[in-house]
């Protein structure tokens, strides 16, 4: 069994919903970068998603395009991302997703960065700008390694689309809560319950939704009936914040800690 079909199987016995931040590799550094999956974790993560910076994230409101940029300059590279999760995974064994956009693994070569990957400890890849209908190399490559090509689905795909995806799902489905970059607008739980409902009616993987949770309200809301709760854009304003701080990984701490309260008022 998978790490991240192990995770979300034991949180749905225990009655919970999984929170599963996103953070940017190599924001502030790479050393740091450790730091924080490690603090995440024990503030309560249960999956992490680990954003490949790139020069171009068009998919990304500014808080992320920043924390790429940032990322870029300290030297972070494909190679060097997977060093941070090989030396995370001497210490934890939490599902971690790689994050971000095709180009840079184009340029690394699909079959070396899914061997390579797969032996830095990889769990899943999600790539935001390479539909499902086009990723039959990179998702041959994936398979014979064991890692899950998780899919975004939105909330403007077909219902017939979303149902046939869903049920060809691995990993976890990522719901976007909304059209638009991450961190445009806050989450209207309530005019996305049924849509989701209407996702995991088809899906044989959880459901996670991400974009615009930014409180443990929020993260409270949107557990009420999904199976995970992502955030993102404001875990990085965070760090962004105290990137070079002694404060940064107390305060990521406390964060994450008041959305996992919120969403075990949810479970």
């Amino acid at each position: 069994m998978s790490r991240i079909k192990q995770t979300f199987e034991s949180i749905r016995q225990q009655g919970g919903k999984a929170l599963v931040p996103f953070l940017t590799a190599g924001d502030p550094d790479r050393e740091t970068t450790v730091e924080l999956i490690h603090t995440l974790v024990e503030a309560g993560a249960d999956v992490i998603e680990l954003g490949v910076p790139f020069s171009d994230p068009m998919a990304d409101g500014p808080t992320i395009q920043a924390a790429s940029e940032r990322a870029l300059a300290a030297g972070t590279t494909v190679s060097a991302v997977l060093e941070i999760v090989a030396t995370v995974r001497k210490k934890t064994n939490v599902p971690i997703v790689l994050m971000g956009y095709y180009n840079p693994i184009f340029h690394y070569g699909p079959a070396r960065f899914a061997a390579d990957a797969a032996e830095a400890g990889v769990d899943g890849l999600l790539l935001v700008d390479l539909p499902p209908e086009e990723a039959g190399e990179i998702h041959d490559d994936l398979r014979r390694h064991g890692i899950d090509l998780v899919t975004l689905l939105a909330p403007t795909s077909p219902d017939e689309r979303i149902a046939r995806l869903a049920q060809e799902a691995e990993g976890y489905l990522y719901y976007v809560s909304m059209t638009g970059v991450t961190g445009s607008q806050k989450v209207d739980a309530a005019a996305i319950a049924d849509a989701v409902g209407r996702v995991q009616s088809h899906s044989p993987v959880p459901v996670a939704v991400g974009f615009g949770i930014t409180t443990s309200d929020d993260a409270a809301a949107v557990g009420a009936f999904a199976d995970a709760v992502v955030v993102g854009s404001a875990l990085v304003k965070i760090i962004e914040q105290y990137g070079h701080s002694d404060e940064l990984l107390s305060r990521v701490s406390t964060f994450i800690s008041s959305l996992k309260k919120g969403m075990s008022r949810a479970a």
